[in-house]
């Protein structure tokens, strides 16, 4: 297949389809990571491009509900609305079979609910990081190798919560670099799971779960 990963700069995901031998490209403004196929741009200037799938990952940083405090600020200047639109965009392009991923956010009210939400340590990384999926014609995600959710933190009643991972990095210039890197396990089961032959019972077995 030929295969867009949008707004990805760190090659994680294209490298884990390249590997199974499909024709992926990532593209974003930066430049990449890791050696690759890469489109150095904007990925809207791509998307009539033929492609069989798109996995997207647009920026979350208007959207997501860690950030709800500044979102009155960034509705006023159209910050927020302008981020909905370029997912939508994303969503709306017409590619075959797309993913896009965001944290908890304003687009459950703004667009629609995500298909699933999903856990790195369901995929063999032990840390927590709640990510939603916005699914057309894939099935969701199988964990593949659930372990430990990774650092935990004790509330004053003693209760125990899992602490997010990116609460536990270091302050820093590239903290949002780290942040936005998709984890190795979940792209290996991207890979695996949305591979073209995709079972068509299993797509719609998923689809009601």
């Amino acid at each position: 297949m030929k295969i867009l990963v949008a707004c990805e700069f760190s090659g994680i995901v294209r490298d884990a389809f390249a590997k199974r031998g499909h024709d992926a490209w990532s593209c974003d403004l930066l430049d990449t990571e890791r050696p690759g196929q890469h489109i150095k741009g904007d990925v809207l200037d791509v998307l009539d491009d033929g492609w069989d799938m798109m996995i997207a990952h647009p920026p979350c940083q208007h959207l997501c509900v860690s950030g709800a405090r500044w979102w009155a600020e960034k509705q006023a200047d159209g910050r927020q609305q302008a981020a909905i639109d370029f997912f939508i965009t994303l969503m709306e392009a017409d590619i075959p079979k797309i993913a896009a991923e965001n944290p908890p956010g304003i687009l459950t009210k703004a667009y629609r609910p995500p298909d699933q939400y999903i856990q790195p340590y369901w995929f063999g990384d032990e840390a927590q990081k709640k990510t939603g999926l916005w699914l057309k014609n894939l099935p969701k995600l199988v964990p593949t190798n659930v372990v430990g959710r990774g650092k935990m933190w004790v509330q004053k009643n003693g209760r125990k919560r899992g602490a997010a991972w990116t609460m536990c990095l270091p302050p820093g210039p590239d903290r949002w670099k780290i942040r936005s890197r998709t984890f190795e396990g979940i792209a290996e089961a991207m890979a695996e799971q949305w591979d073209e032959k995709i079972d068509q019972n299993k797509l719609n077995e998923s689809r009601i779960i």
